[in-house]
């Protein structure tokens, strides 16, 4: 899941990102207001996380920006101001969630994962097709019963099709929510990445999850070792 990290203290955004990209997420990070109306407008996001307080453009003013240009992803605003009406007006204009600075992390994380989700429909915390099953809270992938351990990027790969399963994932939507900015169109780490999934997912298994559609993507779907589709 790719996510939009909005906060001025260039300390605080590193620490914060790194802490995020060390669960699996793929994260941008805008320094100011302008910037992150800016990225908003061009990259689809997963989840913002906004803070309140910045020079110039605040957070508020943000939020109510990009749920007046129809952006919907979930906002989760951190703020040093933690007063009840202060959370209130974050929330009134159009915030899902506040969490007042100094934050435990791994609250914050919860917080994220509950807010990603509900996303457009809410999904549940153990994602599941055929025999695979992902926890995602644990970041614990199994197949057949037995444990799979997964890179970082293998992980996040791998739950994004499961989040899309039952749908044709193409290459620019998986660069859109799996890799961040820098992330290269021209370079062949998706395939790199899907090979290294079916060696991990599918070599031992005669039923194969994982495939290509020629042309258009990627998809779960079960197939024989003979190429037979249920």
């Amino acid at each position: 899941m790719r996510i939009l990290v909005v906060e001025d203290d260039r300390v605080a955004a590193a620490v914060l990102s790194k802490g995020l990209r060390e669960h699996t997420y793929a994260v941008d990070v805008a320094e100011d207001g302008s910037m992150a109306l800016e990225q908003a407008s061009i990259n689809e996001y997963d989840l913002i996380v906004l803070d309140v307080l910045m020079p110039g453009i605040n957070g508020l003013e943000v939020c109510r920006r990009l749920r007046a240009e129809g952006i919907a992803a979930p906002i989760l605003m951190l703020t040093a101001l933690g007063e009840p009406d202060q959370r209130v007006e974050g929330l009134d204009v159009g915030a899902d969630d506040y969490l007042a600075k100094p934050y435990h992390f791994p609250e914050l994380l919860a917080r994220v994962r509950a807010l990603l989700r509900r996303g457009p429909a809410l999904t549940p915390s153990v994602l599941s097709f055929h025999d695979l099953t992902v926890d995602t809270r644990a970041r614990r992938v199994e197949r057949a019963g037995r444990a799979i351990a997964l890179t970082t990027k293998e992980y996040a790969l791998l739950e994004y099709l499961l989040r899309r399963q039952g749908e044709v994932v193409g290459r620019a939507d998986i660069a859109e929510h799996v890799w961040d900015d820098s992330f290269d169109p021209m370079s062949n780490l998706i395939e790199v990445y899907i090979q290294r999934l079916r060696r991990k997912i599918d070599d031992a298994h005669p039923v194969k999850l994982i495939h290509t559609q020629r042309g258009a993507g990627y998809s779960l779907a079960i197939t024989d070792d003979a190429g037979v589709q249920d």
